[in-house]
């Protein structure tokens, strides 16, 4: 199994997607500031989860995964930011979807935790 395998990366993958569609309709004065920092953030989970995979220490990927946590944490807070400063209309679905992502990548982290104690 790889990371292309896991729920939470084509979840994560599909986000990227979203949020690339919204931020196309950003101010132009934004390109350095909101769009490019949410872009980055929202790049390094689907990076992370796979980047993680792909190590062979289970406490690495656990690493990762937690990185990816606090990636889409910022995606939740620019996206909200975006939000309050007028920029654009967020749609309950894609709150919705970060959330998502936030509850599969703490369940998929207990569960490697786990793992990683019956060892």
């Amino acid at each position: 199994m790889t990371h292309k395998d896991l729920d939470v990366w084509k979840l994560s993958m599909g986000l990227v997607v979203d949020v690339y569609q919204l931020t196309d309709g950003l101010p132009k004065s934004e390109t350095f500031g909101l769009t490019s920092q949410v872009r980055r953030a929202v790049v390094s989970v689907p990076s992370n989860i796979a980047e993680g995979a792909a190590r062979k220490n289970l406490k690495e990927y656990i690493q990762f995964l937690y990185v990816a946590l606090g990636s889409i944490s910022e995606v939740d807070t620019q996206l909200k930011l975006i939000l309050r400063l007028g920029f654009a209309e967020i749609s309950p679905e894609l709150l919705d979807k970060i959330e998502h992502v936030k509850k599969m990548l703490l369940n998929l982290i207990k569960v490697l935790k786990e793992k990683d104690v019956r060892r």
